[in-house]
C-alpha cells in the first residue's frame, strides 16, 4: 500500500481505503515498536524535518522517535531558535530546508492552512501535526489505531467525544475519519463550546455529557483550550469539571467495557478524574505509544515514491 499523494494535511478527504491502509500498516510498526531492537531501514538515506510552531510533547517527541527508529537523518526547527524571528516568512522557511534535500516536512503551526500554504511551497512531502482550530489528522489516526487494534474493527461502534469541541482539531479529524469507518460517533459538551452546524457532519449532538456518553463503546474527552479562547465560554473550571468531567460514576453510563481515551494532555480533576485516567478502561498511554506507531507508517508510505499531483 502506498498514498498516492505527496502530502498529508487532513481526513476530510482522505478515503476509507487510505485510512485502512495506513492503519495496516502502524500495526506492522508496532510490532517495531515491541521488539527488543528499535531499529529498521526503513527510511535509510531519507531526510525529516520537524517545525514546530507550537509547544508540544506527544506529538514532537513521537516524530522524532519514530525518525530515528527507521534510520532518517532528522532535524528539528522551533520558532523561537529559526530565522523566523529575523521576519522570513513560513514560505520562504520552507523552501530553504525544501533546497537542503529534505525528503520530509512535519509542521504544526497556529494558523489554520498553514501546512496547505507549505505543501504548495515546496518539493517535500508535508505532515500537518496540527493546524490551528483546523485539523489534527495524526492524533485521530492514532486514536483510530488504537481502536483497531483493540477491537479489529470500527464498524458500528459507539463513540462519544465530549469537552471543548468548538476548538478541537483533533475532533474535526475524528469526525471526519470515524465516520468514514462506520463508527456511530455522539459529540457532548456545552453548547457554548460546540460548533455551529456540526450536526450536519452526521453526528449526533447532545448539551448533556450524561446523554452522550450512555451506552458509549468509547469515551474520549477533550482538553479545555483556555489559550484559543478569546471570551468565557463557561463559569468556571471547577464547574466544568463538575457538570462535564469524567468520573467513575459518570463513566458508569457507558457500556461495561467502555475504553476510555483522551488526546493529552489530560488536565486532572477537569476533563477526567485521577481514578479514571488510571483505571483499567483507560488506555490513554497506549494511544501515545500508537502515536509513534502511526507517525512510522505514515513517513514510510509517503516517501516510497515521490508522486506529483494535489496534496491529500
Amino acid at each position: 500500500m502506498r498514498i498516492e499523494k505527496k502530502d498529508l494535511l487532513g481526513l476530510k478527504d482522505v478515503s476509507r481505503g487510505e485510512i485502512e491502509g495506513i492503519l495496516e500498516t502502524a500495526k506492522t510498526m508496532k510490532m517495531v515498536l515491541d521488539s527488543n531492537q528499535k531499529k529498521t531501514s526503513h527510511l535509510q538515506g531519507k531526510s525529516i524535518v520537524t517545525m514546530f510552531y507550537e509547544n508540544s510533547t506527544r506529538t514532537r517527541m513521537s516524530f522524532e522517535l519514530a525518525s530515528k527508529y527507521m534510520g532518517a537523518s532528522s532535524a528539528n526547527i522551533s520558532a523561537s531558535g529559526s530565522s523566523v524571528k529575523k521576519g522570513e516568512t513560513l514560505i520562504d522557511t520552507g523552501k530553504t530546508i525544501d533546497a537542503m534535500g529534505t525528503d520530509l516536512i512535519v509542521i504544526r503551526h497556529p494558523m489554520s492552512g498553514a501546512p496547505h500554504l507549505l505543501a504548495k511551497n515546496v518539493g517535500a512531502s508535508v505532515i500537518n501535526a496540527g493546524d490551528g482550530m483546523n485539523e489534527h489528522p495524526t492524533q485521530a489516526l492514532l486514536d483510530m489505531f488504537t481502536l483497531y487494534d483493540k477491537l479489529g474493527s470500527l464498524d458500528g461502534l459507539k463513540v462519544a467525544i465530549v469537552g471543548d469541541i468548538y476548538h478541537s482539531r483533533v475532533a474535526r479529524s475524528n469526525i471526519w475519519g470515524m465516520k468514514k469507518m462506520g463508527v456511530d460517533l455522539s459529540v457532548g459538551g456545552p453548547s457554548t463550546l460546540m460548533p455551529k452546524d456540526i450536526e450536519k457532519t452526521g453526528v449526533k449532538v447532545f448539551e448533556s455529557v450524561h446523554e452522550a456518553i450512555t451506552g458509549a463503546d468509547v469515551v474520549m474527552a477533550l482538553r479545555i483550550q483556555l489559550e484559543r479562547q478569546k471570551k468565557a465560554l463557561f463559569p468556571t473550571v471547577r464547574e466544568y469539571a463538575r457538570f462535564f468531567g469524567i468520573d467513575a460514576k459518570r463513566l458508569r453510563l457507558a457500556s461495561p467495557n467502555v475504553i476510555l481515551m483522551h488526546p493529552g494532555p489530560t488536565n486532572r480533576g477537569v476533563e477526567h478524574s485521577s481514578e479514571v485516567i488510571d483505571g483499567s478502561s483507560s488506555v490513554i498511554n497506549e494511544q501515545v505509544k500508537n502515536g509513534v506507531a502511526v507517525r512510522m507508517a505514515l513517513m514510510y508510505l509517503l516517501t516510497r515514491q515521490k508522486v506529483s499531483g494535489a496534496a491529500v
